[in-house]
């Protein structure tokens, strides 16, 4: 009979325990959703370790920074936008060009922009002859950019369906090989602030190489200077042979205009570069200096500039002035007052001998 009874008992026991393991269950990804909410993995998410690859990552405060120091030429009443091209083999551009290969944690403008383009950190466009269009249709991958110039890779396939990465020896980047670039640039004057200036809107490498048909230059493609402005402005370059403290910055050398170029092409309604209608290197010549005199006549006619004969000669009158009010100062003097004739010193006479002696 006890039997029985210790039976009964165990199955009550199990039956009511069976619903409450049940709730339980049910309950315990609710309880762990709301765990996970409240934990700091939740909040900041898994973190990944990050290779250091001498890039600074850009910070909440360096977008700002990027954003304020934006120059906005949309309401610009008067603009040019002018296309020259930087030859990275005069001394003056070479702080761009040199080192050629990463070197003391230095790298020079082409190093940098494509490290960023491997990390995915900045977007190349297409290069079209006459036409840059920086929208998503004319956007570049990276693979098919390295399969484009011949740059040697490895692919990595990526983790959990994740974009691949590629693998590029320091040996075959063509650092060394992209010798000039394209500077787009707008003349402006914004009426607003009464400010005349320029502003760096894109630029383009371009790779140069050598083969049985002699050198041949090709455009890679069109990145936008605003896009790779706040990674350059920590990048700082040497700028002088004689002062070796490096003290200015990619950025820098761009916003100062440190660099030299040749204008190429102008914005026209015809869209046509100067070589089209300027066939002879003179001729050339004339048009590039007539372009530059140009921007230098329209800055100076904006503001007012004294003419410096008249203020010469506005100069000398003063002087004239002056001088003849001194002398009607010392005639007026010399007629009231009496001039005094000083009597001329006596002659010493030869010595005389004494009467005592002559006896």
């Amino acid at each position: 009979m006890k039997h029985l009874y210790y039976i009964a008992v165990l199955a009550a026991t199990f039956l009511t325990a069976a619903p409450l393991q049940a709730q339980e269950e049910a309950d315990e990804p609710a309880r762990q959703q709301q765990t996970r909410r409240r934990s700091p993995q939740a909040s900041r998410g898994e973190r990944k370790e990050k290779q250091d690859t001498g890039l600074p990552e850009l910070t909440v405060r360096a977008q700002d920074l990027n954003e304020r120091l934006t120059q906005e030429i949309g309401n610009a009443r008067w603009m040019r936008v002018v296309y020259r091209q930087v030859d990275l083999t005069q001394e003056q551009n070479a702080p761009l060009y040199y080192p050629t290969r990463p070197m003391n944690g230095q790298m020079n403008l082409f190093s940098t922009i494509f490290q960023l383009l491997g990390e995915n950190k900045i977007k190349a466009y297409e290069y079209l002859d006459g036409y840059e269009e920086f929208d998503d249709e004319h956007l570049i991958k990276f693979k098919d950019l390295l399969d484009r110039f011949y740059i040697l890779y490895e692919e990595v396939p990526g983790q959990r369906g994740g974009e691949p990465t590629f693998v590029i020896n320091e040996s075959d980047v063509p650092s060394a090989d992209v010798r000039s670039y394209y500077v787009k640039e707008a003349w402006y004057f914004d009426q607003n602030n009464s400010s005349f200036d320029a502003k760096i809107l894109a630029i383009c490498p371009i790779l140069t190489s050598v083969g049985d048909m002699g050198e041949t230059t090709m455009p890679m493609f069109w990145l936008p200077y605003e896009n790779i402005r706040p990674y350059i402005s920590n990048s700082y370059i040497m700028t002088s042979n004689i002062n070796n403290a490096m003290t200015f910055t990619m950025d820098d050398y761009f916003r100062r205009r440190m660099f030299k170029g040749d204008i190429i092409k102008t914005q026209n309604l015809m869209n046509l570069p100067l070589q089209a209608y300027c066939p002879t290197p003179d001729s050339l010549k004339r048009e590039q200096e007539r372009i530059e005199n140009q921007l230098i006549g329209f800055e100076k006619a904006l503001w007012y500039q004294p003419d410096t004969t008249q203020v010469a000669d506005n100069k000398e009158a003063k002087k004239e002035r002056k001088k003849a009010g001194r002398d009607q100062k010392s005639v007026k003097s010399g007629s009231s007052k009496e001039v005094k004739i000083k009597a001329p010193k006596a002659q010493k006479s030869a010595p005389v001998r004494s009467v005592r002696r002559r006896r």
